[in-house]
C-alpha cells in the first residue's frame, strides 16, 4: 500500500499490562476516479500480518469518533483502516450532511463501490491478513457495512452500531457471504419497525448468520457522546449501550477472526 500523505501520529496507549505503540496515520487512495482519504491505524510493536477491520464513518464524514474507534481496535492488535465515503475534503456538517449521506443511501451500488474499493486497500496493506477481514460502521457506516456484505464482499463479519436496517434489495442477502451483527437502539425513531422486519427476513430466507441486539432506553447515535443525552431529540448517547455494544462487537471479532 502506498501512502500518501505523510504525516504520521504516534500514540502510546497502555490497555491492562500491555502497552502498545499505536500508529495513526491519514492515507489516500482512490475508488474509480475519485480521491479518497482514509485513516489508517495499528500497532507498529506487532509483527507479522493480521486480521484486518474496516471502519466506516456516520453522516458527516471521517471525525475523531472513528478515529478513536480504530485507535481501540489497533490496540486489539487489528490493522485499521477508516474507510472515506465521500472523498477527500468532503466532511459535512447537518444539514448538509443528510443530503450528502442521502445520495448514497439512492445509490446503493455507489455506495458499495465505495465501501470495497477502501476494502481492497485495508486487505492489500502489508500488515493485513486478507483472508481475515471485517468491517464496522456508525449510523449512515452501519447501513453501508451491510451494504458491503450484501455486494458479496469477501468479509468474515460486519457490524452496524445504529445503522439503518432497510432491506432495499432483499435478494441481493444470497450474496452475504459475512457473519452479520446489528447493535441496534430499542427507542431509536429513525429505523421504522418495518425496515427491521424486512431486515429480519432477509436475512432468515438467505440463511445468513446473523444476530440483531436490541439495547433498551437507546436511541440513534447512542455511542455518539456528541449527541448529547436528550432522548426527546431522536439521537442521544447511552454510556451503557455504549460500552455493551463495544464489548458485543470486541467478541464478535474474537470470535469471527482466526488469530
Amino acid at each position: 500500500m502506498k501512502v500518501l500523505s505523510p504525516s504520521l501520529l504516534a500514540i502510546l496507549s497502555t490497555f491492562g499490562s500491555l502497552s502498545a505503540a499505536i500508529v495513526e496515520q491519514p492515507l489516500e487512495y482512490k475508488s474509480g476516479d475519485v480521491l479518497c482519504e482514509g485513516w489508517q491505524a495499528y500497532d507498529d510493536a506487532m509483527t507479522g500480518k493480521r486480521p484486518g477491520v474496516l471502519v466506516v464513518h456516520q453522516w458527516t464524514g471521517i471525525s475523531d469518533h472513528e478515529k478513536e474507534a480504530a485507535r481501540k481496535l489497533a490496540a486489539l492488535g487489528y490493522n485499521v483502516l477508516v474507510a472515506d465515503i465521500y472523498g477527500k475534503g468532503v466532511r459535512p456538517q447537518p444539514p448538509a450532511a443528510g443530503k450528502e449521506a442521502g445520495k448514497y443511501k439512492a445509490n446503493r451500488a455507489q455506495l458499495r463501490d465505495r465501501a470495497n474499493a477502501a476494502l481492497d486497500v485495508l486487505a492489500r496493506d502489508t500488515r493485513t491478513d486478507a483472508s481475515n477481514l471485517a468491517a464496522t460502521g456508525y449510523c449512515f457506516g452501519g447501513t453501508t457495512v451491510i451494504e458491503l456484505a450484501r455486494s458479496g464482499a469477501k468479509v468474515k463479519g460486519v457490524v452496524s452500531f445504529h445503522g439503518g436496517l432497510d432491506s432495499p434489495t432483499p435478494a441481493d442477502g444470497k450474496n452475504i457471504q459475512a457473519k452479520v451483527l446489528a447493535l441496534h437502539g430499542a427507542d431509536d425513531p429513525f429505523v421504522a419497525a418495518k425496515d427491521i422486519a424486512a431486515f429480519t427476513a432477509e436475512m432468515k430466507s438467505h440463511g445468513v448468520d446473523w444476530k440483531l441486539v436490541n439495547y433498551p432506553g437507546a436511541v440513534h447515535s447512542f455511542t455518539h457522546k456528541a449527541a448529547g443525552n436528550d432522548n426527546s431529540k431522536g439521537a442521544a448517547y447511552n454510556a451503557d449501550a455504549d460500552k455493551a455494544s463495544w464489548s458485543e462487537m470486541e467478541q464478535f471479532l474474537k470470535s469471527t477472526l482466526r488469530r
